[in-house]
């Protein structure tokens, strides 16, 4: 019997932690974190462990599907799907144009890098404009705001020099989505040891919520009030750093009058909080030489992602919270090339009206992608330009896609679909087509994902030049059909007769990336090696050289980065009051009453993540069910004892858009008034509720009403609903499948 340990890069989610994988015969036992790496101290969470375990699960698939006329699945070779997948796209492009196909990129499409460097070479050698990911649905305002702030291209400090953090609607030690690094818990032990603050704005006494210093537990969907009453505070009080705003700044009167009438008192009177509290965070943040904002899922799908994104980057740039000249930054690139460390800020950029215009509600492409809440509307709507194809790689619409019930009728309605998919999950029911790919243990694996993220907010990327390859660490099961999603979007072009190029990946501008782009032959299909080194062309360290740094992550030998002056002649500037910015700033002080019920639906839907699972994916594994099989819906027991239910009752939660059924949880964390639940679970609308295996929250959303006028996200958290005990015959669930307490 032989022995061995082996490192791998986790694609679990973003974070790609460096596992440890123990073998014996080849065969994967055990796996945890590597305590030995410099970056991640052993971090891993049980989606990681489980790796291996889901490789074996008995619904992933092994053989691509076909549907059949009556709506089952049978299995096709890869080669025949893909011949006639790529012939029945040929057809539909003749016959309707290249802008009747459409991409949708979920998140783990995202975040493999050769299938999304694939995908975008398909189809721009389609011609299509028409690509979608999931950053318009779960963060959203991070773009836009971006766009009308403007990048400071520095960054931020490292995090060990911040005094102060401040997350709005964010749990980082569960979702691992910035804020805290990849080691959440650790990062905040440590931050709080030597003497950092934790403000935490968020409705529900949150897993972060509870190690924080100071907890705004304010009204679903007042975020935004929130953050403009910090920063009237900080203005009020001259907590700003003049030098800084006066020499790199614009626009601080238009703020200063926009935020006038967020006073503390009206902000607590709106948002349900303390006005006191409201000061002393405003001075906690005053106080902090160093600091960062993160804003995270719950604030950017609770109604108004740009302004609360915005004026977080806002009070960032107020305090001088960025990197200056003289001053060293930390990772000067690895496998992705960051911006130029350099003092300034080329200042604010269009976040929308360029690039591809949707036909529906004044959509067109943004800073933070192509709206995907419109993806269906695109594909109903009839006429010129509609969409009749559509691919998934990495993402399940049907559980995602806010508006299930529209979601459904758009899936249905298409003449081909495709899902790129491990499993027949419940946009693979409807799809023509399930392509079967290796999972994440067959394939190589890089960090590539986690260094890009660092652009985009303060707590993500790595703070050093860290960087990981890994091989594959077993072989897909004997006799199984399965292919890497790069070679499947491959053979598809290959077969349509289109020449493919593939961009790269480790290089942040556009123009340049493509630039940096490489032809494939299209005769001679290209190995992972060759593919992988393509995506990371012009990476600053090659990608080989990482390849062969050996057993797991390191941090590389990088010339010393220092920070450099402004150029003369250098005339960009933050935006600090952008004017749509201050209209929606305008517009919410206006309301007349924000503390008014919506009629009949005087509840508050929340979403939430769960730690032992991502998204919809591997739902089914029995091992990751630590408490819950399902999406519990959380609830302060004084709201539950209100309609008479009690822990494991099954409830009613009904929306104007439709209703669906939840089983209850008291959660006294739960601020009254909100029902808490995670989104991507349940079934499809023609399935048979059953809660005990989770219920669908999408289908309580509608897509046209609400929506932002820039992402096209509607609301997806802080909905108004109503919640009552389920009819009798709805209620009776097996003990087995409910669990009467938290744990």
């Amino acid at each position: 019997m032989s022995t061995d340990v082996v490192n791998f890069v986790c694609r679990i989610c973003s974070a790609s932690c460096n596992l440890v994988a123990e073998r014996q015969d080849g065969v994967i036992q055990t796996i945890r974190g590597d305590k030995h790496d410099p970056v991640y101290y052993g971090y891993s969470c049980i989606k990681g462990r489980e790796a291996a375990h889901v490789h074996q699960l008995p619904s992933r698939l092994l053989h691509s599907m076909k549907r059949q006329a009556d709506g089952s699945h049978e299995a096709i070779a890869a080669p025949q799907a893909t011949t006639e997948i790529a012939a029945r796209l040929k057809a539909i492009v003749a016959e309707h144009g290249p802008r009747s196909v459409a991409l949708y990129i979920g998140t783990h499409g995202y975040i493999n890098f050769t299938a999304h460097a694939m995908a975008y070479a398909l189809m721009k050698a389609i011609g299509s404009p028409m690509v979608f990911n999931t950053g318009s649905i779960d963060q959203p305002g991070k773009g836009i705001a971006m766009a009308l702030h403007g990048i400071w291209l520095a960054g931020t400090p490292p995090t060990e020099t911040w005094d102060v953090l401040l997350l709005v609607g964010s749990n980082p030690l569960v979702s691992l989505t910035g804020g805290l690094g990849v080691n959440p818990a650790r990062t905040l032990k440590q931050s709080h040891y030597r003497g950092m603050k934790l403000i935490v704005v968020d409705p529900r006494v949150s897993e972060s919520a509870r190690r924080a210093d100071l907890h705004l537990q304010c009204k679903p969907g007042e975020d935004a009030a929130v953050m403009a009453g910090i920063v009237r505070e900080l203005l009020r009080s001259e907590l700003i750093d003049r030098e800084f705003v006066d020499a790199e700044t614009q626009g601080l009167d238009a703020l200063r009058m926009a935020v006038e009438p967020y006073t503390a008192d009206a902000v607590a009177a709106r948002a349900g909080i303390r006005a006191q509290d409201l000061i002393a965070a405003a001075n906690m943040i005053g106080a902090a030489r160093r600091g960062a904002v993160f804003s995270g899922t719950g604030a950017n799908m609770s109604g108004q992602a740009n302004l609360v994104e915005y004026l977080g980057r806002a009070l960032t740039s107020l305090r001088g919270w960025w990197l200056r000249a003289g001053e060293v930054k930390g990772n000067p690139g690895v496998l992705i090339e960051p911006f130029p460390a350099i003092a300034a800020s080329p200042g604010p950029f269009p976040p929308a009206g360029f690039g591809e215009k949707l036909r529906v509600r004044g959509l067109t492409d943004t800073a933070t992608g192509m709206p995907t809440a419109a993806l269906s509307d695109e594909i109903l709507l009839s006429g010129e330009g509609q969409v009749k194809a559509l691919i998934v790689l990495g993402g399940n619409p049907m559980l995602a896609w806010p508006d299930q019930l529209k979601t459904q009728a758009a899936m249905r309605s298409l003449d081909l679909l495709v899902s790129i998919d491990p499993r027949v999950a419940g946009t693979g029911r409807y799809a023509h087509y399930v392509l079967a790919p290796k999972l994440p243990l067959e394939v190589d694996n890089a960090t590539g994902v986690y260094e890009m993220l660092a652009s985009f907010a303060p707590g993500w990327g790595y703070e050093v030049p860290y960087g990981h390859v890994s091989p594959p660490l077993q072989a897909p099961p004997a006799g199984a059909d399965v292919h890497d999603e790069w070679e499947l979007l491959y053979d598809i072009g290959r077969h349509m007769g289109l020449a493919l190029s593939v961009k790269s990946m480790a290089v942040l501008d556009p123009a340049r990336a493509w630039a940096l782009a490489t032809p494939l032959d299209m005769q001679v299909k290209p190995s992972p090696l060759e593919v992988w080194r393509m995506v990371f062309r012009g990476s600053p360290v090659d990608y080989d050289t990482v390849r062969a740094a050996g057993r797991g992550g390191r941090v590389f030998e990088r010339p010393r980065t220092i920070v450099q002056p402004r150029p003369q002649g250098w005339t960009g500037r933050i935006q600090l009051g952008s004017e749509p910015m201050m209209q929606d700033l305008a517009e919410i002080a206006a309301e007349r009453d924000p503390a008014s019920e919506s009629s009949g639906f005087p509840l508050r839907l929340i979403c939430r993540r769960m730690h032992d699972v991502m998204n919809s994916s591997w739902v089914e594994n029995p091992r990751q069910h630590r408490p819950w099989a399902y999406n519990p819906a959380f609830m302060n027991p004084e709201d539950l004892a209100q309609i008479g239910a009690a822990a494991g009752d099954v409830v009613e939660i009904r929306s104007a858009r439709d209703a669906i059924l939840g089983i209850a949880q008291p959660a006294p964390e739960i601020r009254r008034g909100c029902v808490s639940m995670s989104h991507c679970w349940g079934g499809n609308p023609d399935e048979p509720e059953q809660p005990e295996h989770g219920s669908n929250t999408a289908r309580l959303l509608f897509t046209d009403r609400g929506f932002d006028r820039y992402s096209g996200i509607p609301l997806m958290s802080a909905v108004p609903v109503r919640v009552s005990l389920a009819p009798a015959n709805t209620r009776a669930l097996p003990t087995a499948a409910v669990h009467a307490a938290a744990i």
